[in-house]
């Protein structure tokens, strides 16, 4: 349910000793988790150059989804709560999201060894993430429980992350086939079992998971008070990590992915200025991203696992 950590996954320790946020923009790099150690020549880890898993999240563009994700995730009571008792998101809002990140991404490009490290790691994190929900909510009951291990809340954040990174590619890239979300989807559920979502709770295939994340909208999601102050972190983070004129950012993009229920209950703004600029986003990016140099473009996790595969000469 939740993979933060004080730690990044590929850079445990790292420190330079600015003081946070004195910069922005300096935020902002360190924010995201550097390249984990080259690996093993020749182990290409679970997936491999061929895979739809390494043709989609090498995009440095699917962060776009983040914090949408982020919020689907706190809007099930269950998890919303476990991240409000266990996670101190006061003081790092955005150490979820970082964690998240740092451990999907060396799964998905580390070698054997990084991807059994990373996926031991969460599990640790996991284990005490358990407790009861303090308050009913309108779909769940006050004094249910909840456990970061159970498999079906495992599965609500899994399909998060592959909702929202199809949802960003499509709108920001170019629209994904029918058979790359299916083979997106296949790819992911041996990410997905590393996590604790088992077999037994796994829809069958992609069109399986838009059905599930659908059901979850209208019967289960709830963006109730622990959530809607969990989203303020989020998206207005203290101190900032972006400058000042793009701060609006994060909250633009999650309305534009979320549904129109949950943007409402979260009262993030959708007025014409915001859809605009959402729309110039995302014409914007598909055109410029394509042209981008793969240094910029892709995740430094994907160079260095293409690096690994790729046979000496």
């Amino acid at each position: 349910m939740d993979a933060d950590s004080d730690e990044s996954i590929g850079d445990a320790g790292r420190d330079d000793g600015a003081p946070r946020g004195r910069d922005s923009m300096r935020g902002l790099a360190r924010f995201f988790p550097p390249a984990p150690a080259p690996g093993a020549a020749g182990d290409a880890g679970l997936f491999g150059p061929g895979s739809t898993a390494w043709r989609i999240a090498r995009e440095r563009l699917v962060m776009a989804g983040g914090p949408a994700a982020l919020l689907l995730q706190v809007a099930h009571p269950l998890v919303g709560e476990g991240v409000r008792a266990h996670s101190d998101f006061t003081t790092d809002p955005l150490r979820r999201l970082r964690g998240t990140l740092d451990a999907v991404l060396t799964v998905t490009f580390g070698d054997r060894a990084q991807v059994r490290a990373a996926a031991g790691h969460v599990a640790r994190k996991h284990r005490p993430v358990t407790g009861t929900l303090a308050r009913s909510s309108a779909s769940v009951p006050a004094g249910t429980p909840y456990s970061a291990t159970d498999p079906g809340l495992a599965l609500w954040v899994f399909a998060t992350l592959v909702w929202t990174a199809l949802q960003v590619r499509d709108r920001f890239l170019r629209p994904t086939t029918a058979e790359e979300r299916d083979a997106y989807y296949r790819d992911m559920t041996q990410l997905a079992h590393l996590f604790g979502v088992t077999d037994a709770v796994l829809p069958e295939d992609y069109r399986g998971l838009e059905r599930y994340v659908a059901r979850q909208f209208r019967e289960t999601l709830d963006a109730g008070p622990a959530a809607r102050l969990i989203a303020r972190q989020i998206l207005a983070p203290e101190p900032p990590i972006i400058p000042a004129p793009l701060r609006p950012l994060p909250s633009i993009l999650a309305a534009g992915l979320l549904p129109a229920r949950l943007r409402e209950a979260y009262g993030l703004p959708w007025r014409r200025r915001e859809r605009v600029v959402f729309a110039v986003l995302r014409r914007t990016t598909r055109l410029v991203v394509p042209v981008l140099p793969g240094s910029v473009r892709y995740w430094p996790h994907y160079r260095m696992a293409r690096d690994r595969v790729r046979p000496e000469r």
